[in-house]
């Protein structure tokens, strides 16, 4: 099995900085994509940001220029800087690893959540 824990999440005011972590353990033998979606009350959960194996990111229109995703291979854990936040940046933030299991295990490849950590924007 994966696990994985999140951290970093809490109350911030607007304009301030929080950094999330995700860190996955387990069955692991390579890790291809890391995500961060985050999902507001009354609203579905969406894509906030990536990074592939070899690096490269992509970003939600809402958050570039703030946010910066970046991934420690050695420690299997993905990070979310938050910069400049806005009150509509309050969420729960998941993230979301596609796991290589290695060949003892089928499916090889699966995807796995984090529990969430709330992020809340507000003075």
């Amino acid at each position: 099995q994966v696990q994985l824990v999140e951290s970093g999440g809490g109350l911030v005011q607007p304009g301030g900085s929080l950094r999330l972590s995700c860190a996955a353990s387990g069955s692991i033998f390579s890790i291809n994509a890391m995500d961060w979606h985050r999902q507001a009350p009354g609203k579905e959960r969406e894509l906030v940001a990536g990074i592939t194996g070899d690096g490269s990111t992509n970003y939600a229109d809402s958050v570039k220029g703030r946010f910066t995703i970046s991934r420690d291979n050695t420690k299997n854990t993905v990070y979310l800087q938050m910069n400049s936040l806005k009150p509509e940046d309050t969420a729960v933030y998941y993230c979301n690893v596609v796991v290589d299991r290695g060949s003892r295990y089928w499916p090889r490849i699966r995807a796995y959540w984090g529990q969430g950590t709330q992020v809340t924007v507000s003075s």
